[in-house]
């Protein structure tokens, strides 16, 4: 990864923990199509470009591997409770011990999913014949981190938190998806553990992808408003496009 990627990453969660702070009182609907848009993107990145390259290294065990990050991911929830899916479910001035608990899962999630991210390109290769590895990973990474960055502002300030303390959580969630990929970078790992550690992440996504797409309906009617649907079809176009 270069240097502009790692700031990319970085900055992404910073600029949406931002928004967080400027729009302590947010309009729910619109957060919900643009978190249907990213989920659809993620969903078409993974299936489009991640697990080919993952299937192309590991073959039939791929799919262990991606059902072993999907169920990673759920058991990570447990703590996190998808803030990761840019949803703030807890209570206003919910306990500090609560957002403490979401702020390790989310930090755990991050890490995991950076560290992939450094030997993404050297995995692509192995199956792409266009004559370039795009950073496809990078981009879904970096589309859901700010959402979660956002959400977990929001659960912090709710739970009475000084904006002092809610910085430096945002601060160190911003780092953990980098420090994941300067680890692997800095350790050597294989083109193979790479790959593994990318499919693992994929489940991760699917997780997170399917989940903000079965929230984006309404769960009384069990149909998706014109203006998500509109977002999930932008999305998944998206992630085609990026084919070409």
């Amino acid at each position: 990864m270069s240097i502009s990627q790692y700031l990319l990453l970085f900055f992404a969660v910073i600029l949406g923990g931002v928004i967080g702070f400027g729009l302590q009182k947010y309009e729910r609907n619109h957060l919900k199509i643009v978190l249907a848009f990213s989920g659809a993107f993620l969903l078409g990145i993974s299936v489009l470009h991640l697990m080919p390259a993952v299937y192309v290294q590991q073959k039939e065990q791929a799919g262990l591997w991606i059902l072993l990050g999907f169920f990673i991911q759920l058991a990570l929830e447990q703590l996190s409770t998808g803030v990761e899916h840019g949803h703030v479910h807890a209570h206003p001035h919910a306990p500090r011990g609560f957002a403490i608990q979401v702020m390790i899962g989310l930090c755990l999630h991050a890490f995991l999913e950076g560290m992939p991210l450094s030997g993404y390109e050297q995995v692509h290769t192995a199956h792409d014949h266009s004559g370039h590895a795009e950073h496809h990973l990078l981009y879904g990474v970096v589309l859901h981190k700010a959402p979660a960055a956002f959400a977990l502002v929001m659960l912090l300030l709710s739970s009475q938190f000084k904006k002092a303390a809610v910085i430096c959580c945002l601060l160190v969630f911003a780092s953990m998806s980098p420090l994941g990929a300067l680890l692997t970078q800095f350790i050597g790992v294989n083109q193979g553990t790479f790959s593994i550690l990318l499919a693992v992440v994929i489940g991760s996504f699917l997780h997170i992808a399917t989940t903000i797409l079965f929230e984006s309906g309404e769960s009384k009617h069990h149909r998706v408003s014109w203006g998500k649907l509109a977002a999930i079809v932008v999305g998944v176009a998206l992630s085609m496009l990026t084919m070409l």
